[in-house]
């Protein structure tokens, strides 16, 4: 057997949401938390910030760890061309969610994948939309109060209580929302040799 079925999976993130979301492809993984500067560049996209902090994370953890494959990811939400950030106040989550009523909000997930024993890499970037109900001042006062989600960008935690203001979602995988695309984590594991579904038959 080669030392490519004992490679140890890290995920580089202490996320309790992207733990239990790899937990679903019932592997033995780690954790270890990134240390990375999440300042994004001057003119850098949306879709250019994601994959670069998904990289840098992906590394940083990666430095740590021999024989390891490491997943990095990292994600953003996207409102007419902004980047959201986290309203921390009650009033400035009103103003967004009040900004989102009958529009759509693109996530962009950033994922990385690194073989630390041949330093194959490979880095996309999953979009997912979602798309808003129009939300009256006491659906958005209802919703605020129940999750208080001030320290959520977008003012909203999708992985919860947040479904309830939206009208539709759109996306090859509903696993992207919540920080961690698994389809395409998978075939990113298979171009480095690493089948999740062999991995299920190992005593």
């Amino acid at each position: 057997m080669s030392n490519k079925e004992t490679r140890t999976i890290i995920l580089g993130s202490t996320s309790p949401f992207r733990k239990e979301i790899l937990s679903k492809l019932n592997l033995s993984f780690l954790t270890d938390k990134p240390e990375v500067d999440e300042t994004p560049l001057n003119n850098e996209t949306p879709e250019e910030l994601v994959a670069r902090l998904a990289l840098l994370k992906a590394q940083a953890v990666a430095a740590r760890h021999k024989d390891s494959i490491v997943i990095g990811s990292d994600q953003v939400a996207v409102f007419n061309d902004e980047i959201l950030g986290k309203p921390h106040t009650h009033e400035n989550a009103v103003a967004q969610l009040t900004k989102f009523s009958g529009q759509t909000v693109t996530f962009l997930t950033g994922l990385s994948v690194i073989d630390t024993n041949s330093g194959i890499t490979n880095t996309i970037v999953e979009p997912f939309k979602v798309s808003f109900k129009n939300l009256t001042a006491e659906m958005i006062e209802f919703y605020l109060r129940a999750e208080t989600p001030y320290n959520c960008a977008g003012s909203f935690k999708s992985e919860a209580l947040g479904i309830c203001l939206f009208d539709k979602l759109q996306g090859d995988d509903p696993n992207s929302l919540v920080g961690l695309p698994l389809i395409k984590l998978v075939s990113l594991l298979e171009k480095i040799d690493y089948s999740v579904l062999k991995q299920q038959n190992k005593s």
